[in-house]
């Protein structure tokens, strides 16, 4: 079980395009340097992402890419699956076969771990994502507020 650098860019891009994307379409050299991840690396993240149909290409002046469906549509699962991550905690991937053949002591312990990573990414859209991020982007403005209005 490991979320690689692949699945966390791959995540950061779609919330940078969902952020920007009300001005049109955003390009992958925009995200990057925003983002600070490499434009190759990511032209690799985005040929996975929109082979999933998490994103569609926007050519022309202008272009780059759009969320290719509802934000509240795109769970973080959907993303890291389309970077083909494996967050399985069990050592054989659901085989049962893990300790010579058979069920190993602790299977349940880690079948019950994936089986709760999983669903917990499955109940994060970028909708959620989008609301924490506007959340809290009010308060530090709310804090801000309030610190010019006490230095008056």
């Amino acid at each position: 079980m490991r979320l690689t650098s692949k699945g966390r860019y791959a995540v950061t891009a779609m919330l940078d395009i969902a952020i920007h994307q009300p001005q049109g379409a955003v390009s992958l050299s925009d995200i990057a340097a925003r983002q600070c991840i490499s434009l190759s690396y990511l032209e690799q993240i985005f040929t996975r992402l929109r082979r999933a149909k998490l994103v569609k290409s926007v050519r022309g002046p202008g272009g780059g890419y759009l969320i290719g469906a509802p934000l509240s549509e795109i769970s973080v699962q959907r993303i890291v699956e389309a970077m083909n991550e494996d967050l399985d905690a069990r050592q054989c991937h659901g085989s049962e076969d893990c300790h010579e053949g058979k069920v190993c002591l602790s299977h349940a312990l880690w079948d019950d771990l994936s089986a709760m990573i999983a669903g917990f990414l499955s109940n994060i859209t970028l909708a959620n994502l989008l609301e924490k991020r506007h959340l809290a982007t009010s308060g530090l403005n709310q804090q801000i507020s309030v610190a010019q209005i006490l230095r008056r």
